[in-house]
């Protein structure tokens, strides 16, 4: 068996390509014996709990030459390339995701973790939905399948924001700066989304390793 560690942020656009490469090598014989964790980090740890509007900032950022519309050259053909579509135009606030991510550790257990991933991934980057929303999450986990009232008790405590709050501080002693990173074997650190091709060949060379 062979463990990999996803550290993620719900709002970058590189984690859901790279979610997406990271499942066409699942999908081959490689994948077998592939044990998933998806574990938090932020790419705006200090917004307040209710987020902020988007446009305004990106124009604190960039100035007036920012468009919240626009979908980064480079991001735009490396999704299209794995048949993804950024609606950057319908997302109206930035997520502070604390939330989201305790709703991942809530999935773990329930074994729905990686679609957990997708389904927030999707919401955020091709419906504009806000992630960093109580009553958004909770319907979220209800279209995978999850019980609404179950997760709306769990969001509204602190539960594992603590267990949160320790793999956020883990990443960097791990090494990561940037997202996605993925640890694998909690030994070999491979960051940024990878070609499928990158992947499935370090995946492979550490199962060998482990192997020996």
């Amino acid at each position: 068996m062979l463990s990999i560690e996803i550290f993620s942020d719900i709002v970058c656009p590189w984690c859901f390509i790279g979610k997406k490469r990271l499942d066409k090598v699942l999908a081959t014989e490689i994948g077998e014996g592939v044990i998933l964790r998806w574990r938090p980090y932020q790419l705006y740890p200090n917004l307040p709990d209710e987020g902020v509007d988007r446009a305004e900032l990106l124009h604190r950022r960039y100035g007036d030459q920012a468009d919240p519309g626009r979908v980064p050259s480079r991001i735009a053909e490396e999704a299209e390339g794995e048949g993804l579509a950024f609606r950057f135009d319908l997302i109206e606030r930035t997520p502070n995701t604390l939330l989201a991510h305790r709703l991942m550790e809530y999935a773990f257990p329930l074994g729905v973790q990686h679609e957990m991933s997708e389904a927030l991934f999707q919401a955020y980057f091709q419906q504009g939905r806000d992630v960093g929303r109580v009553d958004e999450l909770v319907i979220i986990a209800a279209e995978v399948g999850l019980d609404a009232a179950l997760v709306e008790e769990f969001l509204i405590s602190d539960a594992a924001k603590d267990e949160v709050l320790k793999q956020l501080a883990r990443a960097p002693e791990l090494g990561i700066s940037g997202v996605p990173g993925y640890y694998l074997a909690e030994s070999f650190l491979l960051p940024g989304a990878q070609t499928s091709e990158t992947m499935g060949q370090i995946i492979s060379r550490v199962k060998a390793r482990i192997a020996q």
